[in-house]
């Protein structure tokens, strides 16, 4: 399937240039004190496709909430177009709007899994820390209670399991960097030397 006949492609040239034209519009609208215009349809249609794209890169395809980090993304993308510089240096010397708008959703969609990822660990912590009797019903019978306890049982147990992991993969990852930080600084001071015994 080629990149044009994909659902989510947006053309940058053409895109990049009504972004331009329309940041120029708002300029002059500024200056002149008049209201500022809306955002075009095309430009609007553009963020939501560049938005519904990136959610389906794997990195971010499995999460339940995808749609409201969509939503996140399209409505950050609405308000940072003011802040487009039309003059901001590009390899190829075009404007290269896609790439921008591209790293605001990415950044959206990050801070949307961040409050996700809080609220979920303050659910979790409600129900590892509530009692029982929280979650039975009171005029349930005496095996739906019995069921119920070792439902919420088993849900605190793999809760602790959860964060046992968390907790794991986090000490990981830092030994990780810890490692990558020391292979640098040692690469940096060998090379260093090494500059050292040539100029002696």
């Amino acid at each position: 399937m080629k990149p044009r006949d994909k659902p989510h492609y947006v053309n940058n040239r053409d895109f990049s240039n009504a972004v331009v034209e329309y940041v120029r519009i708002v300029k002059d609208a500024q200056e002149n004190g008049t209201d500022i215009p809306k955002v075009t349809d095309y430009i609007a249609t553009c963020f939501m496709k560049i938005a519904e794209g990136l959610s389906h890169k794997s990195n971010f395809i499995r999460y339940t909430y995808r749609e409201e980090m969509v939503m996140d993304a399209i409505e950050n993308c609405l308000k940072a177009i003011h802040n487009y510089n039309i003059e901001a240096a590009t390899r190829s010397g075009k404007p290269n709007a896609f790439a921008y708008f591209t790293q605001i959703c990415w950044y959206a969609f990050l801070r949307r899994i961040g409050k996700e990822k809080k609220q979920q660990d303050i659910k979790m912590k409600y129900i590892s820390q509530s009692p029982f009797e929280d979650f039975a019903l009171a005029d349930a019978d005496e095996s739906s209670i019995a069921a119920a306890h070792m439902f919420v049982d088993q849900l605190k147990g793999k809760i602790d399991q959860l964060k046992e992991k968390d907790t794991y993969f986090d000490s990981i990852a830092k030994d990780e960097k810890k490692k990558e930080r020391k292979k640098r600084d040692m690469a940096s001071n060998s090379a260093d030397s090494d500059l050292g015994e040539i100029f002696k």
